[in-house]
């Protein structure tokens, strides 16, 4: 053999080496991988699976929600179905039935065709549940408005609809006599939940009165036959306006038995459950997960009007719940009452929402001895849910590693700060590696129930939400608008919402991980963070807003924890004191107002602070020390 036919069979050698390394190294790592998560991910196929055939069913007998209901209470027509917490009243099954019954028959005698919208617009009362699911029912399709609203935005929800007709509560009389006049012609008014005032009423603002309309309505069920199917409108639930107007989402039927059956099967829930829904019934998790519960597999549902952190657990304790419904910051909220007798009484074993934080996690699992967190990510329009079905700790659902076609979602890398898609050369979207935050999107398919995207009533909205190329030349997927980060097992975690992410000193600053930070620190205090643009710097500095009624505030224990809890980079440059921080009816942070707000001093704003990166200690702002930062004469 002469020499250059030893070199090569000796490189030919190192490269047979090398690629059984290469081999050996993914495979070792993909045992690893499987052996951890090969219960839990076979676990949520079988769920995917068992929802998946019985949807196959559904659809192919045109079923809908009324009628699923039915079957439903037809099983147990005496069982209490909805229990009112504020009155005391109980409505087993059968009464359920019977008033979306009388609804279906006023829907009919108002002369509404199907598809036909009518707003919704009254505070948490199990009648809310009557009206959608009766006028459902006969086609009509629901419209269910934040009760928080008001004036434009009030307008814009019920204009974006369409609705012919607004049902509303008598709480709400003042904010619909704000907007009656501007309202679109022909739109017919009814309020409920009272009789005081009708006559003023009616002849002010042309109110007829639902609750005596009901009364003299029979009964039984009308001779109607809806052309609806699994796949047609249900109802519409409004994005929260975090960020701008809400949005109306388009919920299907399909859809509502997705979202309330993935909560049943992952979550270990049975028909002997009792609920806690303490959650708006204009918001899909209070609706659809919760309400959902006891239309579809028959649990009862205790309804609070709002939600109250000083009456929870005596709210849990009186009704013998199992079971309660949390989102955003309830979680925090409770964890910041003082301890009381009836948090250790309660046979609460399940928790579902979303939104729970790391830092809050642990601590409330332990002080209120929750079993069994059913954490689980996704809007009410989104294709690409997914549930936490092990109970991680700070994951939001997972992704599977060793199956991952069985539900095509995925992580995608951004492009610099305006948080475009970033492309590879062949002009698909790049997807993030383990440990590497990226947009969550999902595959859309039509013709598949888990798969659809059926958006919103503004079609510009709906085709903004849509990305094209992503997995494959020709695909589209829904882009979430959420910053979450994968680990080695699959597990995702909440990062950020599109926005809330800002760079400083070369360095993303999640806007989420701060307020969770700062948030423990100040005994689960309300806390928002959001960057803004500094005169000559790169970037945005970060401000924290801090919820703070008044008294005493120890800025040097307030400084000292900052710099133990948060690297430099993610330390907020301004710290602003105010009476409260806006937040949504879901307790989702509204930042659009600080944000213009700035990092200048304004009155009645509440008191700025500024940290000196010399003694690392926050400082009064003045107007002459903003002309320094502006300037550039202040070291940031």
């Amino acid at each position: 053999m002469n020499l250059m036919g030893g070199i090569s069979l000796c490189l030919g050698a190192l490269m047979a080496v090398w690629l059984l390394a290469v081999t050996w190294r993914r495979c070792s790592t993909f045992l690893r991988v499987a052996l951890r998560t090969v219960r839990r991910d076979l676990t949520c196929l079988a769920v995917i699976l068992r929802v998946r055939l019985a949807m196959r069913r559904h659809t192919r007998n045109g079923s809908t929600i009324p009628a699923l209901f039915a079957q439903v209470a037809a099983k147990h027509p005496d069982k209490p179905a909805l229990v009112c917490e504020s009155t005391g009243e109980v409505w087993a099954f059968r009464e359920l039935q019977q008033r979306c019954h009388a609804v279906a028959h006023w829907a009919l005698a108002q002369g509404w065709a199907e598809g036909t919208v009518v707003a919704l617009y009254m505070e948490n009362r199990p009648l809310v549940v009557a009206l959608w699911l009766g006028l459902a029912s006969v086609g009509v399709e629901a419209a269910l408005v934040n009760y928080n609203l008001r004036r434009r935005s009030l307008l814009h929800c019920i204009g974006e609809s369409g609705a012919q007709a607004v049902v509303f509560g008598l709480e709400m009389t003042e904010a619909v006599s704000e907007v009656s006049n501007s309202l679109q012609p022909g739109v017919l008014l009814f309020s409920c939940g009272g009789r005081s005032h009708q006559e003023e009423l009616r002849s002010s603002l042309k109110v007829q009165n639902l609750d005596l309309m009901l009364e003299d309505t029979p009964r039984h069920q009308p001779h109607h036959t809806t052309r609806k199917g699994f796949n047609d409108r249900l109802v519409y639930i409004y994005t929260s306006g975090t960020t701008g107007m809400p949005k109306a989402a388009v919920v299907v039927h399909s859809r509502f038995y997705r979202i309330a059956s993935f909560g049943f099967h992952c979550f270990g829930l049975c028909q002997d459950d009792v609920v806690y829904n303490c959650l708006p019934l204009y918001h899909s998790s209070g609706t659809i997960m919760g309400v959902g519960q006891c239309l579809l597999f028959g649990l009862t549902v205790v309804v609070r009007r709002k939600f109250s952190a000083s009456s929870f657990w005596d709210d849990c304790v009186k009704h013998d719940c199992t079971v309660f419904l949390y989102i955003g910051e309830i979680c925090r909220y409770l964890l910041a009452q003082a301890p009381r007798p009836s948090e250790a009484r309660h046979r609460l074993r399940v928790a579902m929402g979303n939104g729970l934080r790391p830092s809050v996690w642990e601590e409330f699992v332990r002080r209120f001895s929750i079993k069994r967190i059913g954490e689980f990510y996704g809007a009410t329009e989104c294709n690409c849910s997914m549930i936490n079905i092990d109970g991680k700790v700070g994951a939001c659902g997972f992704s599977s590693r060793i199956l991952p076609g069985f539900y095509p979602i995925s992580l995608v890398r951004l492009d610099g700060e305006e948080g475009e898609l970033l492309r590879d050369s062949r002009g698909l979207c790049v997807p993030c590696r383990p440990g590497q935050p990226g947009m969550l999107v999902g595959r859309i398919d039509s013709s598949d129930p888990l798969r659809r995207f059926d958006g919103y009533v503004d079609r510009e909205s709906t085709a903004r939400k849509i990305a094209h190329n992503v997995f494959k030349r020709g695909d589209s997927a829904y882009v979430s608008g959420d910053l979450l980060v994968m680990d080695e097992l699959g597990y995702m975690y909440f990062r950020d919402r599109s926005g809330d992410t800002f760079r400083w000193r070369g360095e993303n600053v999640s806007a989420t991980e701060v307020e969770g930070a700062l948030s423990r620190l100040l005994g689960h205090g309300d806390v928002a963070v959001y960057g803004v643009a500094v005169p000559g710097a790169e970037g945005k500095a970060g401000v924290a807003a801090v919820a703070h009624p008044g008294g005493h505030f120890d800025l040097d224990k307030f400084s000292a924890g900052v710099r133990e809890a948060l690297p430099s980079y993610a330390r907020p440059l301004f710290l602003r004191l105010v009476p409260s921080v806006d937040t949504t009816g879901t307790f989702k942070i509204q930042k659009t107002r600080l944000r213009k707000e700035g990092y200048r001093p304004r009155q009645p704003a509440g008191e700025v602070y500024f940290l000196d990166s010399q003694t690392g200690r926050y400082q009064d702002v003045t107007s002459d020390l903003c002309d320094a930062i502006d300037a550039g004469r202040v070291r940031l």
